[in-house]
């Protein structure tokens, strides 16, 4: 097993690295760079809020999101950022139920409104490749829209969801040409590289590579990345483990191994749910 001490910079695919990189006010400008990047010049955020990251729907019950990053821009454009190592079978189906509690959220109670929307936009950063076929090696970056099928336009802008599979980017170094190329080379490459690439210098890169650097951490920082490290990589062998022995079983039931894997070493339900895409009472019936 690889050893996380020779590690200079933390991994972006843990929870904690994810969230040090862009979940924190103290870094909030890293999260603009990388999503004025991802907009490649279509719109430019000047400031952003961090929100609640836990949301229930309107109407009870135990249905409810766990975000990753969740913010909105000066203008009230809402934001959800997201980390997904490992593939699910409903995973579109969940982003789009995710981008669904942001739009809740801007109905107004009492009084006339005239259900003018905000942008809503869920930006997955996806630890896999899609399945899908139509998709080709060299296309990692999705961009979807509501669109008329007959005139090919876009019908409704106000609703984004952009999907990331950096399993495709395999750009080099002397290969970057622009902030985006640069940006999914550092989430890529982070916890392999030893020394900050030539070809970041820009001022945002400095204050990324102080803040990710493992030997700059406090001790509880240092504690806290190393149970996400520990997580990150159970996760990773639970699920190579349950895929190889259920090869033969069917997608579902090895989803279900994974699941009492997770379970049998302490894991959290919610976290199981999102790694598996089993639903919590799935999951209580194990």
């Amino acid at each position: 097993m690889e050893d996380e001490r020779k590690e200079r910079y933390i991994n972006p695919y843990t929870d904690f690295g994810f969230k040090k990189l862009f979940g924190t006010e103290m870094n909030k400008d890293l999260l603009i760079s990388f999503l004025n990047a991802l907009f490649m010049g279509h719109q430019h955020i000047k400031d952003i809020s961090y929100l609640p990251t836990e949301h229930f729907g309107l109407y009870g019950g135990n249905r409810r999101a766990i975000f990753d990053v969740y913010c909105e821009d000066e203008n009230g454009g809402k934001f959800i950022v997201e980390m997904q190592n490992v593939s699910q079978q409903y995973y579109k189906d969940r982003s789009v139920f995710y981008s669904t509690f942001p739009i809740q959220e801007q109905a107004k109670v009492g009084g006339d409104w005239d259900f003018n929307l905000k942008e809503v936009y869920t930006v997955g950063i996806l630890n896999f490749e899609f399945r899908d076929e139509d998709y080709s090696k060299d296309c990692y970056h999705h961009e979807v829209k509501l669109m008329d099928t007959q005139t090919k336009k876009v019908f409704y802008d106000k609703l984004t969801m952009i999907y990331l599979e950096m399993p495709k980017f395999n750009k080099t170094e002397d290969q970057l040409e622009t902030m985006f190329d640069k940006w999914l080379f550092v989430l890529r490459n982070l916890s392999r590289l030893f020394e900050r690439p030539k070809a970041l210098q820009e001022k945002i890169f400095t204050k990324l590579f102080e803040q990710v650097e493992i030997a700059r951490f406090t001790l509880e920082e240092r504690r806290g990345y190393e149970d996400s490290v520990k997580t990150y990589r159970d996760i990773n062998n639970a699920i190579r483990t349950a895929k190889k022995e259920a090869k033969e079983e069917g997608i579902k039931e090895g989803h279900r191994e994974t699941a009492r894997r997770m379970i049998t070493d302490g894991m959290d339900k919610d976290l199981v749910a999102k790694y598996t895409g089993l639903s919590l009472k799935e999951i209580e019936e194990l």
